[in-house]
């Protein structure tokens, strides 16, 4: 099948390279437009654009959707499916009506839960057990076409979003094969989705990062695996404001107030929080510092007990 492919992360490469793999003309592909970054503030290249440019896939980075240039890459490319996965632009109804088999996308829930730019993040921010994949039929509203297919999968107690975004990429990836398949022998699946039922995952941004010690120690240990790699999860610990990257629910409690540090030693930081349950910080890093262990931490900013 003749596909235009459009996505910029990496989440979306294992799809690309899948139907590439499989065998399908992929006539192009859409990414984001380079981007400045670090210091230097050096143009680099989405990791679907250097996929692509690596099989000699044509690349288009339009700055806009509806000034008719994109459209008119289109008219060239003249695809006959349009594959999107974490594109990050919202398609215009004449770009969404142009295939001959309309356009689908890879998205990283479980609709109708967890519509939006962030569905990995939240599901592991409100404690969900299981997420998954969904290919669907675009439609003008917001993930809210109708489903082709989905594949569920348990979320781990300590998984990290960075983690469960790897592995819900090579998901998709084999999920958006099975969709493909199934338009190319004309029998797509059209399951429409239940709106009463949808949530949204809006964007993340730092007003989500400051850590309450009178939330439980559960919900922090969410807070903190699913705020990777940014904005992260910060505290202060000895009068320093820290990343906190890597945390352990202890099964305990201990009635003191929250904020409380009952521990700090080679084994990390131990805090008190909501309903006295109890959260060991294993790893962190302060403003202007790296990446460390906590024990390492304490070495040159050691806490009070109490």
């Amino acid at each position: 099948m003749r596909i235009l492919f459009m996505g910029t992360p990496e989440f979306a490469v294992p799809s690309l390279e899948a139907l590439l793999t499989a065998g399908h003309q992929v006539c192009g592909v859409f990414t984001q437009p380079d981007k400045p970054k670090n210091r230097g503030m050096k143009l680099q290249t989405s990791p679907v654009k250097e996929c692509a440019l690596s099989h000699n896939v044509p690349v288009f980075q339009p700055g806009k959707m509806r000034d008719g240039e994109a459209l008119g890459y289109l008219h060239a490319a003249d695809p006959e499916l349009i594959v999107v996965a974490a594109y990050g632009r919202i398609l215009p109804d004449n770009i969404l009506a142009y295939p001959q088999y309309g356009c689908i996308n890879v998205h990283s829930s479980l609709l109708p839960k967890y519509r939006g730019a962030a569905p990995i993040n939240w599901a592991i921010l409100n404690g969900e057990a299981e997420t998954g994949v969904t290919i669907m039929h675009m439609a003008s509203e917001l993930d809210a076409g109708d489903i082709i297919c989905q594949s569920a999968t348990p979320i781990g107690e300590n998984e990290t979003a960075p983690e469960l975004f790897q592995r819900l990429a090579q998901l998709g990836a084999g999920l958006l094969l099975e969709a493909v398949g199934q338009i190319a022998d004309g029998r797509p699946a059209r399951v429409p989705q239940d709106a009463a039922l949808a949530t949204y995952a809006p964007m993340l941004s730092r007003a989500l990062s400051p850590i309450d010690w009178n939330r439980d120690a559960r919900s922090l240990h969410n807070q903190v695996r699913g705020l990777l790699p940014w904005p992260a999860a910060v505290a202060e610990f000895g009068g320093n404001r820290c990343k906190v990257l890597s945390t352990v629910v202890i099964d305990d409690k201990m009635e003191k107030a929250p904020g409380t540090v009952i521990e700090a030693g080679k084994n990390g930081i131990v805090m008190v929080c909501g309903g006295g349950t109890l959260l060991r910080i294993c790893e962190l890093q302060p403003d202007g510092g790296k990446r460390m262990k906590a024990a390492d931490y304490l070495r040159g900013h050691p806490l009070s007990l109490g």
